[in-house]
Protein backbone atom coordinates (compact mmCIF):
# COMPACT_ATOMS: atom_id res chain seq x y z
CA UNK A 1 0.00 0.00 0.00
CA UNK A 2 1.62 3.22 -1.17
CA UNK A 3 0.50 6.84 -1.12
CA UNK A 4 -1.06 7.23 -4.56
CA UNK A 5 -2.01 10.40 -6.42
CA UNK A 6 -4.47 10.13 -9.29
CA UNK A 7 -4.73 13.23 -11.47
CA UNK A 8 -6.32 14.34 -14.71
CA UNK A 9 -9.50 12.48 -13.73
CA UNK A 10 -13.22 13.10 -13.90
CA UNK A 11 -14.26 12.73 -10.24
CA UNK A 12 -17.77 11.40 -9.63
CA UNK A 13 -18.96 11.51 -6.02
CA UNK A 14 -22.24 9.49 -5.89
CA UNK A 15 -23.97 11.63 -3.27
CA UNK A 16 -27.52 12.85 -3.91
CA UNK A 17 -27.26 15.02 -5.90
CA UNK A 18 -23.97 13.72 -7.29
CA UNK A 19 -20.88 15.92 -7.42
CA UNK A 20 -18.84 15.93 -10.64
CA UNK A 21 -15.39 17.47 -11.04
CA UNK A 22 -14.41 17.51 -14.71
CA UNK A 23 -10.67 17.80 -14.10
CA UNK A 24 -9.65 16.65 -10.69
CA UNK A 25 -7.17 14.79 -8.51
CA UNK A 26 -7.29 12.51 -5.48
CA UNK A 27 -4.63 11.41 -2.99
CA UNK A 28 -4.79 8.08 -1.14
CA UNK A 29 -2.78 7.72 2.04
CA UNK A 30 -2.83 4.98 4.67
CA UNK A 31 -5.71 3.16 2.99
CA UNK A 32 -7.98 6.21 3.15
CA UNK A 33 -8.76 9.17 0.94
CA UNK A 34 -6.46 11.93 2.17
CA UNK A 35 -7.67 14.76 -0.03
CA UNK A 36 -9.11 15.56 -3.45
CA UNK A 37 -9.70 18.66 -5.51
CA UNK A 38 -10.08 20.38 -8.85
CA UNK A 39 -7.40 21.30 -11.36
CA UNK A 40 -3.75 20.41 -10.90
CA UNK A 41 -2.62 18.85 -7.59
CA UNK A 42 -0.92 21.43 -5.32
CA UNK A 43 2.85 20.98 -4.70
CA UNK A 44 2.28 19.85 -1.10
CA UNK A 45 -0.01 17.10 -2.37
CA UNK A 46 2.50 15.94 -4.97
CA UNK A 47 5.15 15.86 -2.28
CA UNK A 48 3.14 13.31 -0.26
CA UNK A 49 2.63 10.95 -3.20
CA UNK A 50 4.84 7.89 -3.74
CA UNK A 51 3.00 6.84 -6.90
CA UNK A 52 1.37 9.04 -9.54
CA UNK A 53 -1.23 7.89 -12.07
CA UNK A 54 -2.49 9.94 -14.99
CA UNK A 55 -6.16 9.05 -15.39
CA UNK A 56 -6.19 10.38 -18.95
CA UNK A 57 -9.72 11.79 -18.51
CA UNK A 58 -11.03 8.53 -17.07
CA UNK A 59 -13.81 8.56 -14.48
CA UNK A 60 -12.72 8.02 -10.88
CA UNK A 61 -15.46 6.97 -8.45
CA UNK A 62 -15.92 4.84 -5.33
CA UNK A 63 -15.85 1.10 -5.80
CA UNK A 64 -19.24 -0.47 -6.41
CA UNK A 65 -21.05 -2.46 -3.71
CA UNK A 66 -22.84 -5.68 -4.64
CA UNK A 67 -25.19 -5.80 -1.66
CA UNK A 68 -26.44 -9.35 -2.27
CA UNK A 69 -25.00 -12.39 -3.97
CA UNK A 70 -24.11 -16.06 -3.44
CA UNK A 71 -20.53 -15.91 -4.67
CA UNK A 72 -19.63 -19.60 -4.72
CA UNK A 73 -22.58 -20.25 -7.03
CA UNK A 74 -20.37 -18.88 -9.79
CA UNK A 75 -19.60 -22.58 -10.26
CA UNK A 76 -23.29 -23.12 -11.16
CA UNK A 77 -23.34 -20.37 -13.79
CA UNK A 78 -25.46 -21.52 -16.74
CA UNK A 79 -26.32 -24.82 -15.05
CA UNK A 80 -30.11 -24.48 -15.29
CA UNK A 81 -31.38 -21.48 -17.20
CA UNK A 82 -34.89 -20.48 -18.30
CA UNK A 83 -36.77 -22.06 -15.39
CA UNK A 84 -39.18 -20.68 -12.76
CA UNK A 85 -37.56 -20.04 -9.37
CA UNK A 86 -39.38 -22.87 -7.56
CA UNK A 87 -38.47 -25.41 -10.23
CA UNK A 88 -34.93 -24.06 -10.50
CA UNK A 89 -34.36 -24.37 -6.74
CA UNK A 90 -36.15 -27.59 -5.88
CA UNK A 91 -35.41 -29.70 -8.97
CA UNK A 92 -31.90 -28.52 -9.86
CA UNK A 93 -30.04 -26.28 -7.41
CA UNK A 94 -30.90 -27.89 -4.06
CA UNK A 95 -30.14 -31.47 -5.28
CA UNK A 96 -26.87 -30.45 -6.99
CA UNK A 97 -25.78 -28.45 -3.93
CA UNK A 98 -26.39 -31.45 -1.70
CA UNK A 99 -24.13 -33.61 -3.88
CA UNK A 100 -21.34 -31.22 -4.85
CA UNK A 101 -20.92 -28.28 -2.46
CA UNK A 102 -17.90 -28.70 -0.20
CA UNK A 103 -15.31 -26.52 1.49
CA UNK A 104 -13.16 -26.76 -1.64
CA UNK A 105 -16.14 -25.86 -3.85
CA UNK A 106 -16.93 -22.74 -1.81
CA UNK A 107 -13.31 -21.59 -1.68
CA UNK A 108 -12.69 -21.84 -5.43
CA UNK A 109 -16.17 -20.66 -6.41
CA UNK A 110 -15.73 -17.57 -4.25
CA UNK A 111 -12.29 -16.91 -5.74
CA UNK A 112 -13.86 -17.07 -9.21
CA UNK A 113 -16.55 -14.60 -8.13
CA UNK A 114 -14.03 -12.24 -6.51
CA UNK A 115 -11.97 -12.22 -9.70
CA UNK A 116 -15.06 -11.29 -11.70
CA UNK A 117 -16.21 -8.64 -9.22
CA UNK A 118 -12.84 -6.91 -8.97
CA UNK A 119 -12.45 -7.03 -12.75
CA UNK A 120 -15.82 -5.26 -13.15
CA UNK A 121 -15.37 -2.63 -10.45
CA UNK A 122 -16.99 -4.15 -7.36
CA UNK A 123 -14.92 -3.70 -4.21
CA UNK A 124 -17.43 -4.80 -1.52
CA UNK A 125 -20.17 -7.40 -1.46
CA UNK A 126 -22.78 -9.01 0.76
CA UNK A 127 -22.84 -12.79 0.60
CA UNK A 128 -24.98 -15.64 1.89
CA UNK A 129 -24.03 -19.30 1.48
CA UNK A 130 -22.58 -22.43 3.10
CA UNK A 131 -19.04 -23.04 4.41
CA UNK A 132 -18.58 -19.30 4.80
CA UNK A 133 -15.30 -19.81 6.63
CA UNK A 134 -13.86 -20.90 3.27
CA UNK A 135 -15.46 -17.91 1.57
CA UNK A 136 -13.67 -15.85 4.21
CA UNK A 137 -10.33 -17.36 3.15
CA UNK A 138 -11.04 -16.52 -0.50
CA UNK A 139 -12.16 -12.95 0.20
CA UNK A 140 -9.05 -12.25 2.31
CA UNK A 141 -6.86 -13.61 -0.47
CA UNK A 142 -8.60 -11.42 -3.05
CA UNK A 143 -8.28 -8.36 -0.79
CA UNK A 144 -11.96 -7.46 -0.96
CA UNK A 145 -14.33 -6.02 1.62
CA UNK A 146 -17.44 -8.10 2.41
CA UNK A 147 -20.21 -9.12 4.76
CA UNK A 148 -20.30 -12.91 4.76
CA UNK A 149 -23.51 -14.37 6.18
CA UNK A 150 -23.77 -18.02 7.15
CA UNK A 151 -26.71 -19.68 5.39
CA UNK A 152 -29.55 -21.16 7.46
CA UNK A 153 -32.41 -23.41 6.27
CA UNK A 154 -34.60 -26.01 7.96
CA UNK A 155 -33.22 -29.01 6.09
CA UNK A 156 -29.78 -30.65 5.91
CA UNK A 157 -27.18 -28.63 4.03
CA UNK A 158 -23.64 -29.43 2.88
CA UNK A 159 -22.19 -27.53 5.83
CA UNK A 160 -24.78 -28.49 8.49
CA UNK A 161 -26.18 -31.99 8.14
CA UNK A 162 -28.32 -31.68 11.27
CA UNK A 163 -30.85 -28.86 10.77
CA UNK A 164 -31.53 -28.75 14.51
CA UNK A 165 -28.05 -27.21 14.82
CA UNK A 166 -28.42 -24.76 11.93
CA UNK A 167 -28.40 -21.57 14.02
CA UNK A 168 -25.63 -22.80 16.32
CA UNK A 169 -23.56 -23.52 13.23
CA UNK A 170 -24.12 -19.95 11.99
CA UNK A 171 -23.21 -18.51 15.39
CA UNK A 172 -19.94 -20.45 15.34
CA UNK A 173 -19.01 -18.74 12.07
CA UNK A 174 -19.97 -15.32 13.45
CA UNK A 175 -17.63 -15.89 16.40
CA UNK A 176 -14.86 -17.06 14.08
CA UNK A 177 -15.09 -14.07 11.73
CA UNK A 178 -15.89 -11.22 14.10
CA UNK A 179 -12.29 -9.87 14.12
CA UNK A 180 -11.58 -10.25 10.40
CA UNK A 181 -12.01 -6.65 9.18
CA UNK A 182 -12.51 -5.62 6.42
CA UNK A 183 -14.69 -8.75 6.32
CA UNK A 184 -17.68 -8.91 8.67
CA UNK A 185 -19.97 -11.84 9.53
CA UNK A 186 -23.75 -12.07 9.46
CA UNK A 187 -26.56 -14.65 9.36
CA UNK A 188 -28.60 -15.35 6.24
CA UNK A 189 -31.95 -17.15 6.62
CA UNK A 190 -32.76 -18.27 3.10
CA UNK A 191 -36.48 -17.40 3.05
CA UNK A 192 -39.64 -17.53 5.18
CA UNK A 193 -40.71 -20.67 3.28
CA UNK A 194 -37.45 -22.59 3.98
CA UNK A 195 -37.06 -21.36 7.58
CA UNK A 196 -39.83 -21.85 10.12
CA UNK A 197 -40.78 -19.26 12.76
CA UNK A 198 -38.60 -20.84 15.45
CA UNK A 199 -35.53 -20.76 13.21
CA UNK A 200 -36.21 -17.19 12.12
CA UNK A 201 -36.64 -15.92 15.67
CA UNK A 202 -33.61 -17.81 16.95
CA UNK A 203 -31.46 -16.49 14.08
CA UNK A 204 -32.52 -12.91 14.64
CA UNK A 205 -31.91 -13.20 18.39
CA UNK A 206 -28.41 -14.44 17.62
CA UNK A 207 -27.82 -11.48 15.30
CA UNK A 208 -28.92 -9.06 18.01
CA UNK A 209 -26.78 -10.76 20.63
CA UNK A 210 -23.69 -10.61 18.41
CA UNK A 211 -24.34 -7.25 16.75
CA UNK A 212 -24.45 -8.49 13.14
CA UNK A 213 -26.75 -8.09 10.17
CA UNK A 214 -29.70 -10.43 9.52
CA UNK A 215 -30.41 -11.16 5.83
CA UNK A 216 -33.39 -12.90 4.25
CA UNK A 217 -34.97 -13.34 0.80
CA UNK A 218 -38.44 -11.86 1.16
CA UNK A 219 -41.46 -11.41 -1.14
CA UNK A 220 -39.46 -12.45 -4.19
CA UNK A 221 -42.25 -14.21 -6.09
CA UNK A 222 -46.02 -14.44 -6.22
CA UNK A 223 -45.68 -18.11 -5.30
CA UNK A 224 -43.86 -17.16 -2.08
CA UNK A 225 -46.63 -14.74 -1.09
CA UNK A 226 -49.28 -17.41 -1.69
CA UNK A 227 -47.26 -20.03 0.19
CA UNK A 228 -46.74 -17.84 3.27
CA UNK A 229 -50.40 -16.83 3.24
CA UNK A 230 -51.44 -20.49 3.14
CA UNK A 231 -49.14 -21.38 6.04
CA UNK A 232 -49.48 -18.35 8.29
CA UNK A 233 -52.50 -16.41 7.03
CA UNK A 234 -50.52 -13.32 6.09
CA UNK A 235 -47.87 -11.99 3.69
CA UNK A 236 -44.08 -12.42 4.01
CA UNK A 237 -43.33 -8.90 5.32
CA UNK A 238 -46.20 -9.00 7.83
CA UNK A 239 -45.12 -12.50 8.88
CA UNK A 240 -41.58 -11.32 9.63
CA UNK A 241 -42.95 -8.25 11.41
CA UNK A 242 -45.22 -10.37 13.64
CA UNK A 243 -42.18 -12.41 14.63
CA UNK A 244 -40.35 -9.21 15.63
CA UNK A 245 -37.58 -9.60 13.05
CA UNK A 246 -37.72 -6.20 11.38
CA UNK A 247 -35.30 -3.51 12.55
CA UNK A 248 -32.40 -1.40 11.28
CA UNK A 249 -30.09 -4.43 11.16
CA UNK A 250 -32.45 -6.48 8.97
CA UNK A 251 -31.81 -6.61 5.22
CA UNK A 252 -34.68 -7.80 3.03
CA UNK A 253 -33.57 -9.09 -0.36
CA UNK A 254 -35.83 -8.65 -3.42
CA UNK A 255 -38.99 -7.18 -1.85
CA UNK A 256 -40.88 -7.46 -5.14
CA UNK A 257 -44.41 -8.47 -4.10
CA UNK A 258 -45.26 -5.97 -1.38
CA UNK A 259 -48.16 -3.56 -0.94
CA UNK A 260 -48.02 0.06 0.19
CA UNK A 261 -48.76 -0.81 3.80
CA UNK A 262 -45.90 -3.31 3.86
CA UNK A 263 -43.55 -0.70 2.43
CA UNK A 264 -44.56 1.65 5.25
CA UNK A 265 -43.90 -1.14 7.77
CA UNK A 266 -40.43 -1.67 6.29
CA UNK A 267 -39.76 2.07 6.50
CA UNK A 268 -41.06 2.38 10.07
CA UNK A 269 -38.90 -0.53 11.22
CA UNK A 270 -35.90 1.08 9.44
CA UNK A 271 -35.13 -2.07 7.44
CA UNK A 272 -33.07 -2.00 4.26
CA UNK A 273 -33.98 -3.59 0.93
CA UNK A 274 -31.61 -4.95 -1.72
CA UNK A 275 -32.92 -4.91 -5.29
CA UNK A 276 -31.72 -7.65 -7.68
CA UNK A 277 -33.18 -6.60 -11.02
CA UNK A 278 -31.52 -8.92 -13.52
CA UNK A 279 -32.14 -12.06 -11.45
CA UNK A 280 -35.78 -11.02 -10.99
CA UNK A 281 -36.09 -10.47 -14.74
CA UNK A 282 -34.47 -13.78 -15.66
CA UNK A 283 -36.67 -15.75 -13.26
CA UNK A 284 -39.74 -13.67 -14.19
CA UNK A 285 -40.19 -12.83 -10.51
CA UNK A 286 -41.28 -9.26 -11.20
CA UNK A 287 -40.02 -5.71 -10.71
CA UNK A 288 -39.79 -4.24 -7.18
CA UNK A 289 -41.61 -0.96 -6.41
CA UNK A 290 -38.46 1.16 -6.09
CA UNK A 291 -40.37 4.43 -6.49
CA UNK A 292 -42.54 3.57 -3.47
CA UNK A 293 -39.55 2.49 -1.41
CA UNK A 294 -37.81 5.77 -2.17
CA UNK A 295 -40.90 7.79 -1.36
CA UNK A 296 -41.05 6.17 2.09
CA UNK A 297 -37.31 6.65 2.69
CA UNK A 298 -36.36 2.96 2.72
CA UNK A 299 -32.55 2.51 2.37
CA UNK A 300 -31.82 0.67 -0.87
CA UNK A 301 -28.85 -1.29 -2.16
CA UNK A 302 -28.27 -3.01 -5.47
CA UNK A 303 -27.30 -6.67 -5.84
CA UNK A 304 -26.73 -9.10 -8.66
CA UNK A 305 -28.01 -12.13 -6.72
CA UNK A 306 -26.03 -15.29 -7.41
CA UNK A 307 -24.18 -15.90 -10.69
CA UNK A 308 -26.42 -18.94 -11.27
CA UNK A 309 -29.53 -16.77 -11.66
CA UNK A 310 -28.20 -13.60 -13.32
CA UNK A 311 -25.70 -14.88 -14.78
CA UNK A 312 -22.96 -12.35 -14.09
CA UNK A 313 -21.67 -10.14 -11.27
CA UNK A 314 -21.32 -6.93 -13.31
CA UNK A 315 -23.00 -4.07 -11.43
CA UNK A 316 -22.73 -1.74 -14.42
CA UNK A 317 -25.23 -3.89 -16.29
CA UNK A 318 -27.33 -4.14 -13.13
CA UNK A 319 -27.52 -0.34 -12.82
CA UNK A 320 -28.54 0.05 -16.45
CA UNK A 321 -31.28 -2.59 -16.28
CA UNK A 322 -32.60 -1.34 -12.93
CA UNK A 323 -33.09 2.21 -14.14
CA UNK A 324 -34.72 1.15 -17.41
CA UNK A 325 -37.02 -1.49 -15.95
CA UNK A 326 -38.34 0.93 -13.34
CA UNK A 327 -39.17 3.47 -16.04
CA UNK A 328 -41.08 0.77 -17.89
CA UNK A 329 -42.82 -0.41 -14.72
CA UNK A 330 -44.00 3.09 -13.81
CA UNK A 331 -44.61 4.28 -17.38
CA UNK A 332 -42.47 7.32 -16.56
CA UNK A 333 -38.99 7.95 -18.02
CA UNK A 334 -38.12 10.41 -15.25
CA UNK A 335 -38.20 7.99 -12.30
CA UNK A 336 -35.21 6.18 -10.77
CA UNK A 337 -32.64 8.17 -12.68
CA UNK A 338 -28.95 7.50 -13.17
CA UNK A 339 -27.92 9.40 -10.03
CA UNK A 340 -30.28 7.37 -7.82
CA UNK A 341 -29.15 4.03 -9.23
CA UNK A 342 -25.46 4.93 -8.93
CA UNK A 343 -26.10 5.90 -5.30
CA UNK A 344 -27.74 2.49 -4.68
CA UNK A 345 -24.75 0.72 -6.21
CA UNK A 346 -22.20 2.57 -4.09
CA UNK A 347 -22.79 4.47 -0.86
CA UNK A 348 -26.37 3.16 -0.58
CA UNK A 349 -25.22 -0.44 -0.70
CA UNK A 350 -22.36 0.30 1.69
CA UNK A 351 -24.78 1.61 4.30
CA UNK A 352 -27.17 -1.30 3.79
CA UNK A 353 -24.26 -3.60 4.69
CA UNK A 354 -23.30 -1.48 7.69
CA UNK A 355 -20.24 0.33 6.29
CA UNK A 356 -20.55 4.05 7.03
CA UNK A 357 -17.12 5.32 5.99
CA UNK A 358 -17.00 4.20 2.37
CA UNK A 359 -18.82 4.81 -0.88
CA UNK A 360 -18.07 8.53 -1.27
CA UNK A 361 -15.10 10.56 -2.50
CA UNK A 362 -14.58 12.25 0.85
CA UNK A 363 -11.43 12.73 2.96
CA UNK A 364 -11.27 10.05 5.65
CA UNK A 365 -13.35 7.54 3.72
CA UNK A 366 -11.85 4.19 2.74
CA UNK A 367 -9.82 4.40 -0.45
CA UNK A 368 -11.98 1.86 -2.31
CA UNK A 369 -11.84 3.35 -5.79
CA UNK A 370 -12.24 2.42 -9.44
CA UNK A 371 -11.04 4.16 -12.58
CA UNK A 372 -13.21 3.73 -15.67
CA UNK A 373 -11.79 4.30 -19.15
CA UNK A 374 -13.57 6.77 -21.38
CA UNK A 375 -11.48 6.36 -24.56
CA UNK A 376 -13.78 3.76 -26.08
CA UNK A 377 -16.45 4.34 -28.71
CA UNK A 378 -19.42 3.55 -26.45
CA UNK A 379 -18.07 6.08 -23.92
CA UNK A 380 -17.82 9.01 -26.35
CA UNK A 381 -18.82 11.79 -26.35
CA UNK A 382 -18.93 12.43 -22.59
CA UNK A 383 -21.68 14.93 -21.77
CA UNK A 384 -22.87 13.66 -18.40
CA UNK A 385 -20.44 11.35 -16.54
CA UNK A 386 -23.13 10.04 -14.15
CA UNK A 387 -25.48 9.04 -16.99
CA UNK A 388 -22.53 7.61 -18.91
CA UNK A 389 -21.62 5.33 -16.00
CA UNK A 390 -25.15 3.96 -15.74
CA UNK A 391 -26.30 3.77 -19.35
CA UNK A 392 -23.08 3.32 -21.35
CA UNK A 393 -20.25 1.93 -19.23
CA UNK A 394 -19.49 -1.76 -18.90
CA UNK A 395 -17.57 -3.70 -16.33
CA UNK A 396 -14.85 -4.31 -18.91
CA UNK A 397 -14.19 -0.55 -18.97
CA UNK A 398 -12.73 -0.69 -15.46
CA UNK A 399 -8.95 -0.27 -15.73
CA UNK A 400 -7.80 0.22 -12.12
CA UNK A 401 -9.22 -0.83 -8.74
CA UNK A 402 -7.99 0.04 -5.27
CA UNK A 403 -9.39 -1.47 -2.06
CA UNK A 404 -8.24 0.19 1.13
CA UNK A 405 -5.55 1.89 -0.95
CA UNK A 406 -4.23 -1.45 -2.23
CA UNK A 407 -3.90 -1.64 -6.01
CA UNK A 408 -5.81 -4.89 -6.74
CA UNK A 409 -6.48 -4.28 -10.46
CA UNK A 410 -3.78 -2.58 -12.49
CA UNK A 411 -4.45 -1.79 -16.15
CA UNK A 412 -7.02 -4.57 -16.24
CA UNK A 413 -4.78 -7.17 -14.59
CA UNK A 414 -5.70 -8.53 -11.17
CA UNK A 415 -2.76 -8.42 -8.75
CA UNK A 416 -4.08 -10.48 -5.80
CA UNK A 417 -5.27 -13.67 -7.50
CA UNK A 418 -3.98 -16.25 -10.00
CA UNK A 419 -6.54 -16.40 -12.84
CA UNK A 420 -4.86 -19.38 -14.48
CA UNK A 421 -5.08 -21.46 -11.30
CA UNK A 422 -8.74 -20.45 -10.81
CA UNK A 423 -9.61 -21.45 -14.36
CA UNK A 424 -7.89 -24.84 -14.04
CA UNK A 425 -9.64 -25.64 -10.78
CA UNK A 426 -12.97 -24.40 -12.13
CA UNK A 427 -12.70 -26.83 -15.05
CA UNK A 428 -12.17 -29.75 -12.66
CA UNK A 429 -15.09 -28.75 -10.44
CA UNK A 430 -17.31 -28.32 -13.49
CA UNK A 431 -16.80 -31.98 -14.36
CA UNK A 432 -17.90 -32.93 -10.84
CA UNK A 433 -21.01 -30.74 -11.01
CA UNK A 434 -22.01 -32.05 -14.45
CA UNK A 435 -21.96 -35.63 -13.18
CA UNK A 436 -24.58 -34.77 -10.55
CA UNK A 437 -27.13 -32.79 -12.57
CA UNK A 438 -30.54 -34.46 -12.17
CA UNK A 439 -32.32 -35.67 -15.29
CA UNK A 440 -35.52 -33.77 -16.04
Amino acid sequence: MRNTLIHNAVLVNPSLPPEVTRKGWLLMEGGRIHSCGEGEPPPEVRARAEVGIDAEDGILLPGLVNAHTHAAMALFRGLADDLPLKTWLEEIIFPVEARTVSEEFVYWGTLLACWEMIRTGTTTFGNGYFFEHRALDAVKEAGMRAVLAAGVVDFPTPSCRDPSLNVEHAIAFVNQARDEEPVRPGIFCHAPYTCGPETLVKSKEACRAHGVRFFIHCAETRWEVEEIRSRYGTTPVRHLDRLGLLDSDTVLVHGVWVDEEEIRIVAQRECSVVVCTESNMKLASGAPPIVSYLREGVPLGLGTDGPASNNDLDLFGEMDQTAKLQKLREGDPTVVGAAQVLHMASVGGARVLGFHDMGLLEPGYHADLILVRTDRPHMRPLYNPVSQLVYSARGSDVEHVWIGGRHVLQQGRITTLDPEAIQKKTALLQVQVKSHIPER
